[in-house]
C-alpha cells in the first residue's frame, strides 16, 4: 500500500545504493529527500520535520550516530532507522538504546525495508499518547524565557549575557512578536539591577496627552483631573530598568525631554519646577528603521544615537526555522498546565511541517495564538494535527519543496531536477484532492488531459490510479 504524505530523509554516502533506494521509495509513495552526508542530514532537519531518517551508520564527517541525536533531539517523535555494512550485535544495541526504531544490516531486500518502516510507524501510531516523553525543553536552549538552540538564538543569548553586566543604554530592534520585551527582561534579570523593578511602558499604547504624565508623573494640580501627585514610570525604575516599546512614535516633545533625561538623569514632575535625580537603565525598543526616521527628520537624530549604544537585533521566526519544535513544545507544555490537561499532548510530524513552512509575518507572538487555538480544538485528542491549525498554515506548502539543490562541480541534471520537482507538485495536488484527477489539474492550474499526460510521462505516481470511471 502506497505511503502517501510520509517524508522520508535517506542519508546514504554511496551513490548507486542511495539512488536506487530513493526512486524504489518514491514509487511506493514516500516523499524522500536523498543527501550523500551527514551534515547535509543535519542541515535538511533544520528545514523539515521528516517522519522517517533512513541513515548509514559509517559516513564521512558526521556518522550516523551523530544524525540520529541530532533527529532525534529536534524532534522526538521521529522515526529513526539504521543501515550498515558493518552490522554487529554491538552497533544494533546502541542504535536501538539511542533511540533508533530498528537496525537493518547490507546488503538487505527492499521489502525487508519497507516491512521494517512500516512496523516502525505503526508502533509511533500506537505510543501517540506518550511520543513526548523525550521533549523536556533544556535548559541551556533557554535564556530567561526566550527559547531557541539554532546558532542565531546562541549569538543572541551571549550578547544578552555579555549586555546585562553593563549599564549602557540598549536598543532592540526587530518585528512585531520577535520577543523584544523578554529579551529587556532578560538583560534586567541578569543584571546587577536585578533586584530592583523592571517597569515597562509601551509608548504606542498610551495617548499623546498622557504619555508625558505616564513617563515623567505630575503634581497636584498640574492640568484637569491631576486630584493627587502622581509618581512617573521614570521615578518607579530608579535604580532599576525602563523598558521603553515602541519608542520610535513619541513625539517630538517628549523625544527632546527623553534626551535630557539620558544626558543629564534628571528630570521634573508636570507642573513642578524641582528636579528629581535618578538612576535608572533605558532599554528602548522598536520595530521601526530609528536609523531611516531620523533621516526623514521624524526622529531626533540626537536621541537616537544616545539610544543606539548597544544594537540588539531580535531574528524574525522564519530566519530561524530550526527553533520552532522548540517553541511548538515549549508552547505546548505551557498550555497544557494552564488548562489543566491531565496527559501529554504531542503534535504530528504532518502539523510540525505545516509549521516549519509557514512565514510567520506574527513572529513568536502569532506561533503561541496558533498552538492555543490548535490545542482548544483538540479538545480531549492527545494530538495535534494539521486540521486543528489555522486555515493560512494548513494552506502553507512544504519547506523543503523549495529547498536550493547542490550544484555538483561535474554537472546537474536540471531535467530531471524539474521532472523531481512536477512529481512532488503532481503527487501533492493528488493527495490533497483525495486522487481526483479533475480537481488536481484544477489546483495545478492545467488542463485534466496535460495533467494525466504528465502522470505518464513521469515515473513513480500513482495518485489517483484507482479513481473510478477515471482512465489511467
Amino acid at each position: 500500500m502506497p505511503e502517501r504524505g510520509i517524508h522520508l530523509l535517506l542519508v546514504e554516502d554511496e551513490a548507486p545504493l542511495r539512488e536506487v533506494t530513493a526512486r524504489q521509495l518514491t514509487a511506493e509513495g514516500y516523499r524522500v529527500v536523498p543527501v550523500d552526508s551527514g551534515e547535509t542530514a543535519v542541515e535538511r532537519l533544520a528545514e523539515c520535520a521528516f517522519d522517517i531518517v533512513l541513515t548509514d551508520l559509517r559516513l564521512p564527517g558526521i556518522d550516523g550516530t551523530a544524525v540520529l541525536d541530532a533527529a532525534l533531539e529536534r524532534y522526538p517523535d521521529i522515526i529513526c532507522i539504521v543501515v550498515t555494512g558493518f552490522g554487529t550485535v554491538t552497533d544494533a544495541v546502541a542504535a536501538i538504546k539511542r533511540g533508533a526504531a530498528d537496525f537493518i544490516t547490507k546488503p538487505f531486500q527492499f521489502g525487508q525495508l519497507l516491512h521494517v518502516m512500516r512496523s516502525a510507524l505503526e508502533q509511533r501510531r500506537l505510543r501517540s499518547e506518550n511520543a513526548y516523553l523525550r521533549s523536556q525543553i533544556q535548559e541551556r536552549y533557554r535564556f530567561e524565557g526566550l527559547v531557541g538552540r539554532s546558532s542565531r538564538m546562541r549569538e543572541l543569548f551571549d550578547l544578552l549575557e555579555t549586555v546585562a553586566a553593563s549599564p549602557s543604554t540598549v536598543l532592540i530592534t526587530g518585528e512585531t512578536g520577535t520577543g523584544k520585551e523578554l529579551a529587556a527582561k532578560a538583560i534586567h534579570h541578569n543584571s546587577p539591577r536585578r533586584s530592583h523593578r523592571f517597569v515597562a511602558l509601551n509608548c504606542s499604547a498610551v495617548p499623546e496627552t498622557l504619555l508625558e504624565s505616564e513617563l515623567f508623573g505630575h503634581v497636584r494640580g498640574a492640568y484637569t483631573g491631576a486630584v493627587a501627585t502622581r509618581q512617573g514610570r521614570l521615578e518607579s525604575a530608579h535604580e532599576g530598568t525602563l523598558f521603553l516599546d515602541e519608542v520610535g512614535t513619541m513625539s517630538g516633545l517628549l523625544q527632546a525631554k527623553l534626551l535630557r533625561v539620558l544626558q543629564e538623569r534628571e528630570f521634573e514632575r508636570i507642573g513642578d519646577n524641582r528636579s528629581i535625580r535618578i538612576d535608572v537603565r533605558i532599554i528602548a525598543a522598536t520595530n521601526a528603521d530609528l536609523a531611516q526616521l531620523s533621516r526623514d527628520g521624524r526622529f531626533r537624530e540626537d536621541l537616537y544615537y544616545r539610544l543606539n549604544v548597544i544594537p540588539i537585533f531580535l531574528p524574525p521566526l522564519r530566519e530561524r526555522r530550526e527553533d520552532i519544535p522548540l517553541l511548538v513544545r515549549h508552547f505546548v507544555e505551557a498550555f497544557c498546565r494552564q488548562q489543566d490537561r491531565p496527559r501529554e499532548v504531542t503534535v504530528t510530524q504532518a502539523a510540525m511541517r505545516r509549521m516549519m513552512a509557514y512565514g510567520w509575518p506574527g513572529n513568536i507572538r502569532q506561533l503561541e495564538n496558533a498552538i492555543e487555538r490548535a490545542l482548544t480544538l483538540s479538545r480531549t485528542r492527545t494530538w495535534i494535527d494539521v486540521g486543528d491549525l489555522p486555515r493560512e498554515l494548513q494552506q502553507a506548502s512544504l519547506s523543503e519543496q523549495a529547498a536550493p539543490p547542490a550544484l555538483p562541480e561535474d554537472g546537474f541534471d536540471l531535467a530531471a531536477h524539474i521532472a523531481s520537482v512536477e512529481r512532488r507538485l503532481i503527487r501533492r495536488a493528488l493527495d490533497d484532492s483525495g486522487g481526483n484527477r479533475q480537481q488536481a489539474a484544477r489546483r495545478l492550474g492545467l488542463k485534466r488531459t496535460t495533467l494525466v499526460e504528465k502522470i505518464r510521462r513521469l515515473d513513480g505516481i500513482d495518485g489517483g490510479r484507482g479513481e473510478p470511471g477515471l482512465e489511467s
